[in-house]
Formats: structure tokens, sequence, C-alpha cells
């Protein structure tokens, strides 16, 4: 009798996992970006008005159009970055986004929409930063041919209305870096 109910026990064990797994779908309402989000980059105080005016040309120009060679206009030099995957710096973002990352410049650079895969849903400015929390579309880990929203952030400060420091929520992948399991594999 203990045996059959430690092998049930057992094969409960290892298949509730996968049967979670299977269930999980998102609960939330999905995230809708600013019918006009480039209205939101705007304030009647002029420092404000600045910095979002500012952090929208880094989410237009830099972010969404890959105008790289641009971003000594909006970043500092010394843009302290608190991304996992990306130096601080301005030539180790510029370097990420060119040469880790590959983006194409868009040419003509199109506005900022509602249609955008990570369209913006709000900007805050208070002092020296400025939040922009966008839209992200998320496969499903057991489906990636199905998806939801949830919401991204990016947070700036701004020095002289040029962006030094950011954050915003990336992690690190997980599992073992690609060479570091290629280096296990060859020697094993």
């Amino acid at each position: 009798m203990k045996s059959k109910l430690l092998l049930l026990a057992v094969a409960a064990a290892l298949t509730l996992p996968a049967a979670a797994q299977a269930q999980m779908r998102a609960l939330s309402d999905p995230v809708v970006p600013h019918a006009d989000p480039e209205s939101l980059f705007t304030s009647p105080d002029p420092i404000l008005n600045r910095n979002k005016q500012a952090a929208l040309h880094i989410q237009r120009d830099l972010l969404k159009c890959n105008k790289w060679s641009e971003a000594g206009t909006w970043l500092t030099d010394r843009y302290i970055q608190h991304n996992p995957v990306a130096a601080s710096g301005l030539a180790g973002v510029v370097y990420y986004f060119t040469q880790i990352a590959k983006r194409p410049v868009l040419d003509p650079c199109p506005g900022l929409s509602a249609e955008d895969p990570n369209g913006v849903v709000a900007v805050t400015a208070e002092g020296d930063y400025v939040t922009i929390l966008t839209r992200r579309i998320m496969p499903y880990a057991d489906d990636p041919s199905q998806s939801y929203t949830t919401t991204w952030f990016d947070t700036w400060r701004f020095v002289d209305g040029k962006a030094d420091e950011h954050w915003d929520p990336m992690t690190l992948p997980t599992g073992p870096a690609p060479q570091a399991a290629a280096e296990t594999g060859e020697r094993g």
C-alpha cells in the first residue's frame, strides 16, 4: 500500500508542474497604448518639458528608429546604464544597439503610434526623472504562437537636457551562456 501511495505521489509531482504551466494564462486586461503617445511628452514646466522632449527623442529616434548616430544629442558621454545587457557610457549603449542587437535604421523615422508593439502607455516626469511606460507583447512559454501583454518601463535621469542614467526591468537570460555551454561540451 505504501509503495502504491509513493508511486502515486511521485507521478503527481512530475505531472503537476507541466499541468500548471499549461494552465498559465494572463488574467489581466490587455495593456493598451495611448492613442496619441507623442502628446504625452510635454509639460508647462520648462525643465520637465525639456526632459520629456529628450525622452521622446530617445524613445522615437533611438529606440524605435535606431538612429544611434544621433545618440550623443540625447545621452551624456558617461550615460550610466542599469540594464545588465548593455555597458555604461555613450559608446557602450551605441555598441549594444548597433553591434549586438544589430537594429536596422528606420528612415524615414515614423512618429510613435498606438500600433507600435511597444506602444507608449504613459509618461511621467518629476525633477530630473522621466519614466515611460510601454506595452510589451510576450509569447506564452508553452505556445509561442500565442501572446499576452504586460508593462515595461524605462526611467532616465537627465542632466542639462540629456539622459545621464537609465533604469529598466531587464534581467540576464536564464541558463548557461552559449559560450559557456560550448566550453563545457568540449571539456567533457
